[in-house]
């Protein structure tokens, strides 16, 4: 079971762009993309096939999993989770800091 999964909101923890806050777009094995952080700027050639125009796009980079921590409503901070199997067998998200589920 992943511990961030598309559609987290996030905390990021290191690097340029620590404390800033967003949604996670796309996990792609250990890295992941966050709406709004770690913005590069690519230079892109025109293609008329696909109807794209050339020029400088600016657009989000992958940062490393172990750099974001899922963000915590209750405590307006980045927290770990961790996992716990309930009741009826299924596995859900917790947090470690309360055990607070962070899946319904």
């Amino acid at each position: 079971m992943n511990r961030i999964r598309k559609g987290d909101h996030v905390v990021v923890i290191a690097g340029k762009n620590k404390g800033q806050r967003g949604d996670v777009l796309r996990v792609d094995g250990d890295r992941v993309v966050v709406s709004n952080v770690n913005l590069v700027k690519r230079h892109t050639k025109p293609n008329p096939q696909a109807n794209q125009a050339g020029g400088i796009v600016e657009r989000e980079a992958s940062i490393h999993l172990s750099n974001v921590l899922l963000f915590n409503p209750a405590t307006n901070k980045g927290e770990r989770v961790g996992t716990k199997a309930l009741e009826d067998g299924r596995k859900v998200r917790v947090f470690r800091s309360n055990g607070e589920v962070v899946d319904a």
